[in-house]
């Protein structure tokens, strides 16, 4: 049997993470990480995946600063195969701080991920997104992508139509 290499989970929170409060009546990013192992638990992944969260914020929260503690942990993480969970609102901003922090020779693969709708209320689309970025995550090349909607493209290839709700390809 092949062993397969080590993935880690980097959670920021975003709307992935999100859970509806009901005495305040809205919807929060709590500090844990209960989405994302509840979702890689639906995959009977086995053991080759490590799961840690940092920042746990909605994206259009995110400052320099964390976007610069993100990459940190990017580059001090001892796994070349890395997925991040992150809001769709400023993953973009994320995926190029990353891939500037790196640089081209890192051989490290970073994929971004998320969810337009809570796994909380609806863990269709939060699971299929992140199925398909642990999956690529193994497959492709060094470099950062994005993971949204069944494709999974470098970060710079795919954009989030706000208008729509759904991410598309852009031609290069």
């Amino acid at each position: 049997m092949i062993q397969k290499e080590m993935v880690r989970v980097i959670n920021t929170g975003g709307t992935f993470n999100k859970r509806y409060d009901p005495v305040e009546g809205n919807l929060f990013v709590p500090p844990d990480d209960t989405a994302v192992v509840e979702a890689l638990a639906s995959m009977r992944h086995g053991e080759e995946i490590v799961v840690g969260g940092a920042i746990y914020k909605d994206s259009l929260d995110m400052d320099d600063a964390d976007r610069d503690l993100l990459c940190k942990i990017v580059a001090d993480t001892m796994e070349d195969r890395i997925v991040i969970v992150h809001g769709t609102d400023t993953m973009d901003k994320s995926a190029a701080a990353i891939d500037r922090w790196l640089g081209k020779k890192s051989g490290k693969s970073v994929v971004l991920t998320g969810a337009m709708v809570p796994f909380s209320i609806d863990a269709v689309e939060a699971t299929a997104n992140l199925a398909s970025a642990v999956t690529a995550v193994r497959y492709v090349a060094p470099g950062v992508f994005i993971a949204m909607h069944g494709m999974v493209l470098p970060y710079g290839r795919i954009v989030k139509n706000r208008r729509l709700g759904v991410f598309e390809a852009i031609s290069e």
